[in-house]
């Protein structure tokens, strides 16, 4: 009788280190896929920063040529174009919270929140599909009572 109580112990234990194996793996799987989802939108609003810092760098050329033709120095021209790029730079510094924070953590709130909901609606279908046949499963269970020797029989194992 001991035999069988080590026996299914150690059968446990290999299940139950399989499950936490298997559940870690699974676990490091759903990181992997968030951070690759993650590093998707950082590199993307980079490029997109990268290619607006660009337009805004041409633009300024223009603009200090522009001026410097219109008052015939393009020293007059180039510091007002640097000047407006230092106001710019001043108004982004002061109102950065509701320009760029803000907008950044609630795309990205919005694309984990998607995420979220989209593993759940997942695992709900995989739920949906299980339920039936555990509730065969259940409903079998209890429309089979039986015999007294079958009961005498597991209980003497």
């Amino acid at each position: 009788m001991e035999d069988n109580f080590g026996n299914y112990f150690n059968k446990t234990g290999k299940v139950a280190r399989q499950y936490l194996e298997t559940r870690l793996d699974l676990i490091k799987l759903q990181a992997a896929g968030k951070l690759s989802k993650a590093l998707g939108l950082f590199f993307s609003l980079m490029m997109a920063f990268l290619l607006f810092f660009f337009v805004i760098v041409f633009l300024g050329m223009v603009l200090g040529f522009w001026i410097g033709e219109m008052t015939g120095s393009f020293t007059i021209g180039f510091a007002c174009a640097a000047g407006l790029f230092v106001l710019l730079f001043v108004v982004i510094l002061l109102f950065r919270q509701q320009l760029i924070q803000r907008p950044l953590a609630k795309l990205l709130i919005a694309e984990l929140v998607e995420e979220i909901e989209e593993s759940d609606d997942d695992e709900s279908d995989h739920l949906q599909y299980q339920r039936p046949a555990y509730k065969a499963y259940k409903e079998e269970a209890y429309d089979h009572v039986p015999n007294e020797e079958a009961t005498e029989n597991t209980m003497k194992a």
